[in-house]
């Protein structure tokens, strides 16, 4: 997969805001500091982002792209979903430092926005018959497992996690 120069920018900007976020309070960064950091100028900071929520969502978004390629199949049975589930998790650990960063920003409420738009996105092209709830529920016990597992630094297992989730999802 190659990527553009305004994909590099955009990821450069992205890291050195994590980068500044482990550093300093997020509150107290400015984009002249993110723009300093990522090597571009304000100029092209506001080319690509709004503000630093922008770079955020960005973020989410970039990743899930990521996914998205890297997922080779649609899922037909429990068990494709099982394995969704758990490449789900395996992503957000290996983005846990991340993650922990925008929680301890107070700005999780970002990443449930992010998840019920792709939700309610999904179930409406895939899922039409569904309730219009059921997005939200999905999008809702996936947040909230997170959450719980990063603040518990990621311990369990994404297996028992994944299974969990699944049993939830077919009230076993």
């Amino acid at each position: 997969m190659e990527y553009s120069p305004e994909q590099y920018t955009k990821f450069y900007i992205e890291q050195a805001l994590f980068k500044l976020m482990s550093d300093y309070g997020y509150e107290k960064i400015s984009v002249k500091e993110i723009a300093e950091k990522a090597g571009v100028g304000r100029a092209t900071f506001y080319r690509y982002f709004k503000s630093k929520e922008d770079v955020i969502e960005y973020y989410f978004t970039s990743k899930t792209k990521e996914f998205l390629f890297e997922q080779r199949y649609y899922p037909r049975c429990r068990e494709d979903y099982a394995k969704i589930v758990c490449d789900v998790f395996e992503k957000l650990k290996k983005n846990k430092d991340n993650f922990k960063l925008i929680k301890k920003a107070h700005l999780e409420y970002m990443y449930l926005d992010f998840l019920n738009r792709n939700f309610v996105e999904t179930f409406r092209r895939e899922f039409e018959k569904q309730s219009a709830y059921a997005p939200y529920i999905y999008a809702g016990m996936l947040f909230n497992v997170s959450m719980q597992w990063l603040d518990n630094d990621c311990a369990d297992s994404i297996e028992s996690l994944s299974q969990a989730l699944i049993n939830a999802i077919y009230f076993e």
